[in-house]
Order: C-alpha cells, then structure tokens, then sequence
C-alpha cells in the first residue's frame, strides 16, 4: 500500500503543480483561483495522507486506513475540471494529469475500503 500511496501522491501534486504553474490556461476557472490558492489546496489535500501516516504510526490502524479511503476520494475531484470545459478543451497533459490522479485516489480508496473492511471485521470476530 505505501508504493500505491507514493504513486497517488504524486500523482496529485503532479495534477496541482500543473494547475499552479498553467492556471493561465486552464479553461473555466474561476478568476479568484490563484497560482498560490492552488498550492495552498494541495497542501490541505496532502494534509489528509499525512494524517493517515500518523495515525498508521500510532497504532490507530482504523482510523488510518478510514484516511486513506477520504485521502484517495479527494484525487476524484479533478474530475470538475470536465465540468468547466469539455475534455477535448483541455492540453493533453492536463488530461493526463487529471486521469492520473483520478485513476490513483480511486485505487487507493479502494485498496484502503478493503483493508478497513478486514479490520473492522477482524474486530467483530475477537469481541465474539
């Protein structure tokens, strides 16, 4: 799960340096969005991945991987980007970018619901 992690991760910052350093070209968005807003966003974003490290490091192994679903959830919001312009409006690499982040976060979400999903399962077993 830590090379899904890293691999997410990157994507997402990937996705929001190209929104920072392209906002410029980026169609539909709204004028109050900033180069610096963009980044501040991310950080937040990030925030909820290091959250879950914590809580992994700490022993609160529910509640990590509860963070991890919410952290890889956070990657579908690139997806309204489709809601301001069409796809075809976008650079490649936006689209790329978009898709990466997308395509990660679910799969981590995922990964992350099952291993929440076995633990919170395995609790049950041991109060029985």
């Amino acid at each position: 799960m830590s090379l899904l992690f890293f691999l997410y991760t990157l994507a997402s910052l990937a996705h929001f340096a190209h929104n920072a350093e392209f906002i410029a070209f980026y169609p539909g968005l709204p004028a109050a969005m900033t180069r610096e807003t963009v980044y501040l966003a991310w950080l937040g974003v990030a925030c909820v991945g290091l959250m879950s490290l914590v809580a992994g490091r700490i022993g609160w192994a529910r509640v990590a991987a509860a963070l991890l679903v919410v952290y890889g959830l956070l990657g579908v919001d690139g997806l309204l980007h489709y809601t301001l312009a069409l796809c075809s409006e976008h650079t490649l690499a936006t689209n790329a970018t978009i898709w990466a982040e997308v395509t990660l976060g679910v799969i981590l979400a995922c990964t992350a619901a099952v291993r929440l999903h076995r633990l919170t399962g395995l609790s049950r077993r041991r109060q029985h």
